[in-house]
């Protein structure tokens, strides 16, 4: 058993599609037409980190409450964590493809941190191996 996908919720799918895939270095799994459960048409998109086992599928909002989830999906918490094995270059990467970072990065017992918010302003933990 394992945990296939996780949703979030986004205001566009091509701007989603962008960051995920040209900043954080995401694959794009799937991008495929599909319908609502009412008959109308959206798209089925699941991005992932390479060689990754759970994916991220990509949900456009639908409606004025799915709207307003948009980039607060976790009330203001660090809701998902980006690990990576080179810190550093990561975090460089990032930071010149102008992603907003909260602080700066700190050291703590668990590994290198530093709090990012993603094209819609959600909040990810980067997480790389203790210094």
């Amino acid at each position: 058993m394992h945990l296939s996908l996780v949703t979030l919720i986004v205001a566009d799918y091509d701007r989603a599609i962008a960051f995920f895939t040209d900043v954080l270095g995401f694959e794009l799994v799937a991008d495929t037409p599909s319908t609502t459960n009412d008959g109308r048409p959206k798209r089925w998109v699941e991005i992932a980190p390479p060689g990754a086992s759970t994916g991220i599928l990509l949900a456009k909002a639908d409606g004025e409450h799915q709207e307003r989830a948009v980039g607060d999906q976790m009330a203001g918490r660090v809701g998902f964590f980006l690990r990576v094995d080179d810190f550093n270059a990561t975090f460089q990467r990032m930071t010149e493809a102008n992603v907003e970072f909260t602080a700066e990065p700190r050291d703590e017992a668990y590994g290198r941190v530093v709090v990012f918010r993603d094209c819609e302003g959600n909040k990810w933990d980067l997480l790389g191996p203790p210094p």
